[in-house]
């Protein structure tokens, strides 16, 4: 190992160890090392601060970017479980899966596991805290995901019951239990202002949308998180097309698809056509059918 490689590498586990309780730099890290005498041999002191301080200025910079990061990714899971418990949880969750990619926009990826193993941080609002996680992490997922050419004429003229239809990268298909999209869409639309007395208000009318919500009883909510010009849009699905989306997505042919579906369905034999040309349709002009 190169000597620039060993100091870089030694550089990157001060800068990235997490941070106090009091968000400072550590003294002494995690695997026995001390922060002192590393600081020492990294970098110089200058006539206003210690090597300590300096680099602790990095080390605390960095942490602060991924709260950041974290806190813009998830507004609706904050407003959920309100600013305190969700400070905690960025820590504790940054700790147990700190960033391992050049980008920030995989921070969450792991969220949803981590909590269910550690519903401390959610109660006693856990159900509609994982509600909000998935819906967010759909979202984040369909802004960036990839977009495949869409599907033509002639390869629609080959498709039969044997065949099967592929959809966007990009597409999520979400099973909920409390009506989320509702809820992230108002906390989005409140950008806040510097305002104080705006300011307030927003934070007012966010904690009664949240206790409306939470107060609901749990039902079963369908929904598509898709993108059409570079926004992210949700669209309520019902139960038929959640099973059909669900089992083309899982590689079904279109015809075990369709008898997935109306499974134990309510729609009469006679509608269940139309139904059918209605969704694909729809489906079709929002762009989700690819080649």
């Amino acid at each position: 190992m190169s000597e620039l490689l060993e100091i870089q590498r030694r550089v990157a586990a001060a800068v990235m160890h997490p941070l106090t309780r009091q968000e400072t730099m550590p003294r002494r890290r995690r695997d026995g090392a001390s922060n002192k005498s590393e600081e020492d041999a990294l970098i110089k002191p200058n006539d206003r601060l210690s090597s300590f301080e300096r680099l602790e200025i990095y080390n605390r910079q960095y942490w602060f970017r991924l709260y950041s990061s974290f806190e813009e990714d998830f507004p609706g899971l904050m407003a959920v479980i309100g600013r305190k418990k969700f400070d905690a949880l960025t820590r504790a969750y940054l700790t147990d899966f700190p960033s391992q990619s050049f980008s920030l926009r995989n921070l969450g990826s792991q969220l949803e596991r981590w909590l269910l193993t550690h519903r401390e941080f959610i109660a006693p609002r856990a159900e509609l805290a994982l509600d909000m996680i998935r819906i967010e992490w759909a979202h984040i997922e369909a802004f960036d995901s990839a977009a495949d050419p869409l599907i033509d004429a002639d390869d629609l003229a080959g498709i039969h019951d044997g065949s099967q239809l592929h959809l966007q990268p990009y597409l999520r298909v979400l099973e909920l239990r409390y009506p989320v999209d509702d809820l992230i869409i108002e906390v989005r639309s409140e950008s806040g202002s510097s305002d104080a007395s705006s300011n307030n208000a927003s934070i007012a009318r966010k904690r009664r949308t949240v206790r409306h919500i939470a107060a609901m009883e749990q039902e079963e909510i369908f929904l598509a998180v898709h993108r059409h010009e570079n926004s992210v849009y949700y669209k309520r699905l019902n139960r038929e097309d959640h099973l059909l989306l669900s089992a083309l997505m899982a590689g079904e042919p279109i015809g075990k698809a369709i008898d997935l579906a109306f499974a134990d369905s309510a729609i009469p034999e006679e509608d269940r056509v139309p139904f059918l040309q209605t969704a694909f349709q729809s489906w079709s002009s929002l762009g989700w059918f690819t080649r």
